[in-house]
């Protein structure tokens, strides 16, 4: 699959095992406010380099990643929470 960024980027996203997706999710940590309002998420340079080196098909080297800009890396990592987040609400094929 392939991303587009705002920048005019384009990205390519491998296809993830189940266990590849549940430690992506696993490895997320939200924090909240005393309302419980999201306020972001901890470790939030770690966790996105983490989803950018396991989920981007193609060179996921420091010098790739650091290609990208801090806004980039985090709205691929936001687009790829989203897919990752819909492709477990998909019907699936098997009976």
């Amino acid at each position: 699959m392939e991303l587009k960024l705002s920048s005019g980027k384009k990205v390519k996203i491998k296809n993830l095992t189940l266990d590849e997706r549940d430690e992506l999710l696993d490895s997320v940590t939200y924090e909240f406010d005393d309302k419980g309002n999201p306020l972001g998420v901890k470790m939030m340079n770690t966790t996105v380099t983490k989803w950018l080196r396991t989920g981007l098909d193609g060179d996921t080297s420091d010098d790739a990643l650091l290609k990208f800009s801090f806004k980039e890396r985090v709205e691929i990592f936001t687009k790829m929470q989203n897919e990752v987040f819909l492709g477990e609400k998909k019907a699936s094929a098997s009976k």
